[in-house]
């Protein structure tokens, strides 16, 4: 995906998906004022509209975290080099990614220091000092940060090279326990793609290829975009004791023997409002579902003349104290402007119901109620307009949900030979297929088609079969796809 978006508002048409699929998606970014490039490439600036939908996302799971007994708090961005160095399997994973500090104070640091690719060392250094007994567990941390990775190729919200995320991290007796906190977390995002941001998703584990850097386990929600591709939402990890190992994140047991801790690490990031733009928008520009939107409706003043302005603006006012004190989230446009400049800013910036209010509306007391996933119109009047905003809004949710996942399910292949396979990746699939467990066997349909295994879904049918590409033993499908 080209990395040129501009730094200025795109009037131009939006490119169609069909057409160009990838500046689609960087024209609906523009068109929405949702962000831009910064001055370093791969660092993005996110704008008021684009950061509405992240701070709606994290008050929602703050709430839901809490609601589990996680606590907030927050950890230094930068990382002494020997931390990342203690765990092998985590540094190379994040070796080619890592951004480090040389100089500092106007000269050479006597260790070079990491900027965050994300923070499980530097947590567990401390967490090694904060926990002495199981009176201590479990311990449930989060924090709201900023990491850096340096990404090669930078795709605006969906790789950039500084992101926003939220990274759960936690320590507890037993594996059980550490395991059982992963798949709830995983539970908690998928409550958030499917039920606020209507965006259906896989649930499953990572093949050992495809796992975090030192985990023993990764959890992921596999989401398909427009396109085809699968977008990881987000991850939980069960990470056994392997950090707790190399941090010596130890406590005394009820039978006073020391013991390692069993750890997690769970996260989601900005580029979730990449997957949530990508799901819905079509080729008149972005498209949000109610319950993530920052603008549920938008009431649009027409003034055909000065003499109607004073009236009708009143009204919108009296439409927005009424709608606002029923709980949805409105806005009054009463620019002075044309009503079509109105509406299609609004349906490039995905407000789910627009309001159209000019002076035979207020004359016959009603209202245009115009749905942004359908465009259908429907009048309404004002005794019923707050009953009528919240059924729309209810329906225009329920919607986008089955309309993507309607697309997945059409787009998601069986298949039982090679050939198959091949022309069902190259077509934009997800493609469930039988895989023998062979890492090198994985690597080599990477490299053939592009294509990865996404994850093994928790509710994999026993089924026997033969490898799609060595004909080997398999005893159940996978989900194969190209992603981003």
């Amino acid at each position: 995906m080209s990395s040129e978006l501009k730094n200025n508002k795109v009037e131009k048409k939006i490119t169609g998906r069909n057409e160009d699929y990838s500046q689609w998606y960087l024209d609906i970014v523009a068109s929405a004022d949702l962000a831009e490039w910064g001055p370093v490439k791969g660092c993005m600036v996110i704008k008021p509209y684009g950061y509405a939908l992240w701070e709606k996302t994290q008050q929602i799971l703050n709430e839901k975290f809490k609601e589990t007994g996680v606590q907030n708090a927050y950890f230094p961005i930068f990382i002494p080099e020997k931390f990342l160095n203690k765990e092998k399997d985590h540094i190379e994973g994040f070796a080619p990614e890592v951004a480090v500090v040389t100089h500092a104070g106007g000269k050479k640091l006597d260790e070079p220091l990491i900027v965050r690719p994300t923070s499980e060392t530097i947590m567990y250094e401390t967490f090694s000092r904060w926990i002495h007994s199981y009176r201590d567990l479990p311990l449930l941390i989060n924090q709201w940060a900023n990491v850096v990775r340096w990404e090669m190729r930078p795709r605006i919200f969906l790789r950039t090279v500084e992101f926003l995320w939220q990274e759960g991290h936690t320590v507890h007796e037993t594996e059980s326990e550490a395991d059982g906190r992963a798949r709830q977390m995983l539970e908690i995002y998928k409550d958030i793609a499917e039920n606020i941001m209507a965006i259906p998703v896989i649930t499953g584990t990572k093949s050992d290829s495809e796992k975090f850097a030192g985990a023993f386990k990764t959890y992921s929600l596999e989401a398909m975009m427009q396109d085809g591709k699968a977008l990881q939402f987000a991850t939980s990890h069960n990470l056994g004791q392997n950090f707790a190992k190399a941090f010596d994140v130890k406590f005394l047991d009820k039978n006073n023997t020391v013991q390692y801790g069993w750890q997690t690490s769970w996260g989601l990031s900005t580029r979730t409002i990449g997957g949530l733009i990508m799901t819905h928008s079509d080729d008149k520009g972005l498209v949000l579902p109610p319950k993530i939107a920052s603008i549920q409706t938008v009431i649009t003043t027409i003034v055909p003349s000065e003499k109607d302005r004073e009236m009708i603006n009143q009204k919108a006012q009296e439409l927005n104290i009424l709608l606002k004190k029923a709980g949805v989230r409105t806005h009054v446009d009463s620019r002075d402007i044309r009503p079509g400049e109105k509406y299609y800013e609004w349906e490039k910036k995905g407000v789910p119901i627009r309001i159209e209010l000019g002076p035979r509306d207020v004359a016959s007391d009603s209202a245009m109620l115009v749905r942004r996933d359908t465009g259908e119109k429907t009048k309404t009047t004002m005794s019923s307009l707050v009953g009528d905003i919240n059924s729309l809004l209810n329906n225009i949710q329920q919607n986008l949900y089955v309309r993507a996942l309607d697309y997945r399910k059409a787009k998601t292949k069986k298949v039982d030979s090679w050939d198959e396979f091949v022309k069902a990746i190259e077509e934009g699939n997800f493609v469930l297929a039988h895989w023998s467990g062979e890492k090198n066997v994985e690597a080599q349909i990477k490299e053939e088609t592009g294509a990865t295994i996404r994850c093994i879904p928790f509710d994999q049918t026993n089924e026997s079969g033969k490898c799609i590409k060595s004909g080997m033993p398999s005893t159940g499908r996978v989900i194969f796809a190209k992603s981003y």
